[in-house]
């Protein structure tokens, strides 16, 4: 079993003198830059990234090595991690915290000696376990919603099957931070004390069974093979072993672990895999000795807790021989024996946890305990929380059922003691979990039912929720992930800014993309989350607080230049080319600045270096009147993430935050050159507190834009070039030969791309009389051309009989007619059956009118012609944005033959 110990004095100096990047616990393999580490400012968590040795991916700390009591140890140097990327091949973990911190002094005649060590393990002092089994947790901001839900599904696995519970953290001195550290995945052994401690999930890591792994070293447990015991279980193969990566592999002693009377379990979630630290993916460094059932029993699997885990962790919290955690929406449970009759001295205890957002009604069917005074002998306790210490709801003995309870929040702690003799049935009680409801609190969570798992069919919760009179409703969106619909008809998250139904709408949501924080104009909010009976996702996590505008006091929060009010807390900010202070109120000056050259270069900061974090820095770049900027990047990288959420480039036309988005920029990926909508350009650069990348350099530079006067003596569109300008002319029209005048052109139009736009002629001014135009759209075989207009204004009669839009199923007039169309009203997208379709637009020598516009696109399915010789069918994500099943059918006319093959066709993401 996982043992709860310290290791032994031959352990810790090879943890000291060989720590060095290691591997945890996954079964993927990539690189790593060691250099990425942000040493720039103090965390304000126990950062196990900073640790001064490893046991793989366990962090021990100067107060580890204090408690190991290892003499002339203090002496401990700096030692530089190579700043080079490191990819250990063939083994199956992924990257785990490395040690940056040094080795310790030798004594002068070349011996260690340590003092006589009492029999102490980290997690066999009191202080190294946690309190009642309770472990406070904060989710760092830098998680999406998925890797959120990850987590909490992780604590729930060790909630299921102990007695360990994770919450929130709302006051606690003491609890653990999910953050993304860039030295991978580790964790401290145990509870440290006296402030947060972090868990460090990194790039990789975030899997559910590496997360329970890591769980469980914050619960309390070292590695499995390190045992004393572990040679009569499993072989080291030493020369199979990475260099350097030999420590990972060292035992304890006997008088330094306590495996709480556990056999060895192969099975173990904390156990190292046979080719962890391997020097090749198929060579084993660890290899069970002996057959169970017949095969070599496997080792490493990061899938679930075994049944050896969850007996030494409730050993170690010394969890009821009865009762477990009940985690469904509705349930039972009995006293043991129900109902013939329990035992003196029995101890239960049952945790009831359903989602945030819901409440318990739990309800004795049967009651048949012992009775006496104040039930003081044999009794069943509710309580309103999640422990022993929660709000009492009852004491219960004797006949008498009591009234159906109706919990506060999520959670109910059921106890039953027994200390009589007497023989009695027992109790029988069920419970079901209800969501909605009247919240009154100042802050809080709120999670769909069943979340992170998929919430389920045909559900309508409400919540009203009331914070203090006199503040706002804050509410801020952790996850979200409702079935997507284009107007939200099916399953949606419904917020109204009151108390009622009938309150103002603030937004109905689904899909897949968070909503932007919300802000109640009063004290109250209401919520309504509604699935159908069909597909069932994630939901949906937020978090509800009062809101108080700290800018408007009267010193402004404390800010020097600018303070900006945000949900749930407030920040200062400063004028153009100034940054914050180290204090977060004060200004300084920073990078950044007004400039009004017509050419020149701007930097990130540090450049050619790594950036330093938390730097805000905004160029205002200024040209002439009548001039465009353009800004062309020589160098990019950032830290990257889809929605660049973390560090980035944002580039506006104009000088304010509100101008004209052109492109918000972050990863390694050049942006194209972007030029200016006027004479100006802000430039604008952020970066975090977590990984620095090297930057960006840029150039810019000024042209004059002959468009911008007269239209550059085009006839219609004019477009302004580097340099120069060039005229353009509309559809059904070409270029006149003087280069700004345009004459009429041919109107037979062949279209090859997947998807694009189609208009009348001379859009969008009003297309000419007596004109007849044709279009004639193919697309690859296997797949079916769409047509979705977006506007329509040609002359209106009952039957389009004068001007009129014909649209026809194959590749000319001769082929079925799908409609043919006039009039103001957009007609309902038209889909062809195959690869191809004919548009055909005609107009009379009378009225006139702006005429269509039209986007065509393309999906797979269709029919297709089966012939003797070989075709092909093609599905890809650039043939369709949507998730829809498609299908061909293919059919011959000189033999009897038809076949239909279905894919899924799907934009990846």
């Amino acid at each position: 079993m996982p043992g709860v110990a310290r290791p032994p004095l031959p352990l810790l100096l090879w943890l000291l003198l060989l720590a060095r990047p290691g591997r945890p616990l996954d079964l993927a393999d990539y690189t790593y830059d060691l250099g990425e580490e942000d040493d720039a400012e103090p965390l304000n968590y126990k950062d196990p990234c900073k640790a001064a040795a490893f046991l793989g991916d366990i962090a021990l700390d100067e107060e580890d090595l204090r408690a190991f009591q290892v003499q002339q140890a203090a002496d401990l140097r700096q030692r530089t991690t190579r700043k080079s990327s490191i990819k250990a091949a063939g083994n199956s973990s992924t990257l785990q915290c490395q040690s940056t911190r040094g080795q310790p002094q030798r004594r002068s005649h070349g011996k260690w000696r340590s003092r006589s060590r009492s029999r102490r393990a980290a997690t066999s002092r009191p202080e190294r376990v946690w309190p009642d089994g309770v472990i406070p947790f904060v989710i760092g901001g830098n998680f999406t919603g998925s890797q959120r839900a990850v987590f909490r599904q992780a604590m729930r696995h060790w909630e299921k099957h102990t007695c360990v519970t994770f919450l929130e953290r709302t006051d606690e001195d003491s609890y653990i931070v999910f953050t993304y550290r860039p030295c991978g995945c580790c964790s401290y052994v145990g509870r440290r004390g006296g402030g947060p401690q972090a868990i460090s999930i990194g790039k990789n890591c975030d899997k559910f069974g590496i997360v329970v792994h890591e769980l469980g070293h914050v619960i309390g447990f070292w590695h499995e093979h390190t045992r004393p015991d572990r040679d009569r279980h499993v072989s080291i193969v030493r020369e199979n072993i990475q260099p350097g990566q030999e420590y990972n592999f060292l035992k304890m002693e006997v008088q330094e672990v306590e495996s709480l009377g556990e056999t060895y379990d192969f099975d173990s979630i904390m156990h190292y895999a046979r080719n962890t630290f391997s020097r090749g993916i198929f060579l084993d460094t660890i290899v069970p000795k002996y057959e169970v059932n017949g095969v070599k029993p496997p080792i490493g699997q990061r899938t679930r807790l075994s049944k050896g885990d969850i007996a030494q962790a409730r050993k170690l919290y010394k969890c009821p021989a009865c009762g477990e955690t009940l985690q469904d929406s509705t349930g039972n449970f009995s006293s043991p024996e129900y109902p013939n009759g329990y035992s003196a001295h029995m101890h239960c205890v049952w945790r009831i946890s359903v989602t945030p957002g819901e409440k318990i009604i739990l309800n004795f069917t049967s009651m048949d305990l012992y009775r006496s005074r104040l039930c003081w002998y044999d009794y069943v306790e509710v309580r309103d929380g999640f422990w022993r210490k929660a709000p009492l709801r009852g004491r219960f003995c004797g006949g008498k059922l009591p009234e159906p309870i109706v919990s506060t929040d999520s959670r109910l702690w059921v106890e039953f003691r027994s200390s009589s003799n007497w023989v009695g049935k027992g109790f029988f009680a069920v419970y079901e979990a209800i969501c909605g409801g009247d919240v009154k609190k100042d802050n809080g969570h709120i999670q769909s039912p069943n979340y992170p798992d998929d919430y389920r069919p045909s559900k309508v919760c409400i919540w009203r929720i009331q914070v203090s009179e006199g503040f706002h409703v804050g509410l801020t969106f952790q996850s979200f992930e409702i079935e997507r619909h284009d107007s939200c008809a099916y399953d949606y998250l419904e917020v109204r800014d009151g108390h009622s139904e009938s309150s103002t709408l603030i937004g109905r949501y689904c899909g897949y993309e968070k909503p932007d924080d919300i802000k109640s104009t009063s004290s109250r909010l209401w919520l309504k989350f509604v699935s159908d009976g069909s597909i069932n996702k994630a939901g949906f996590a937020v978090n509800f607080f009062k809101e108080v505008d700290e800018c408007s006091r009267p010193n402004r929060g404390g800010c020097e230049q600018r303070c900006l009010n945000t949900l749930g807390s407030y920040k200062c900010s400063c004028d153009p080319g100034y940054e914050l202070a180290p204090d977060k109120r004060r200004c300084e000056a920073a990078c950044g600045g007004f400039l009004t050259k017509l050419n020149g270069s701007i930097t990130s900061p540090g450049w050619p270096k790594e950036y330093p974090p938390n730097k805000n820095c905004i160029w205002q770049l200024v040209a002439p009147t009548q001039y465009r900027i353009s800004l062309q990047f020589d160098f990019f990288e950032t830290e990257g993430n889809d929605v660049c959420k973390y560090d980035f480039v944002e580039v506006r036309s104009g000088l304010t935050a509100d101008s004209k988005l052109h492109g918000k920029f972050c990863g390694s990926e050049k942006p194209e050159v972007i030029t200016s909508q006027y004479n100006n350009m802000r430039v604008e650069f952020k970066s975090d507190n977590t990984v620095s990348k090297k930057g960006f350099k840029a150039h810019f530079f000024s042209d004059k834009d002959e468009c911008s006067k007269d239209n550059g003596g085009c006839q219609q569109d004019c477009v302004n070039t580097f340099g120069s300008y060039e005229c353009q002319c509309r559809s059904g029209f070409v270029l006149h030969d003087n280069k700004h005048d345009c004459k009429e052109a041919g109107c037979d139009h062949k279209v090859t791309s997947t998807s694009g736009t189609i208009t009348s002629p001379n859009w969008p001014d009003k297309y000419p009389s007596k004109k007849e135009c044709t279009w004639a759209i193919s697309s690859t075989p296997g797949h079916r051309v769409k047509l979705t207009f977006l506007e329509m204004d040609i002359e209106s009669q009952p039957e389009c009989a004068y001007d009129h839009l014909e649209v026809y199923d194959g590749r000319d007039a001769k082929a079925p007619v799908l409609g043919r169309f006039c009039g103001s009203k957009k007609p309902e997208p038209v889909l062809a059956t195959g690869s191809r379709m004919f548009l055909r637009f005609y107009s009379d020598n009378s009225v006139q009118r702006k005429g269509f516009q039209a986007a065509h696109s393309t999906e797979c399915g269709g029919q297709v012609r089966a012939e003797v010789k070989t075709k092909d069918l093609y599905s890809h994500a650039q043939f369709g944005d949507n998730n829809y099943p498609g299908g061909w059918t293919a059919s011959g006319s000189s033999w009897p033959r038809k076949a239909t093959a279905w894919s899924w066709c799907s934009r990846p993401s």
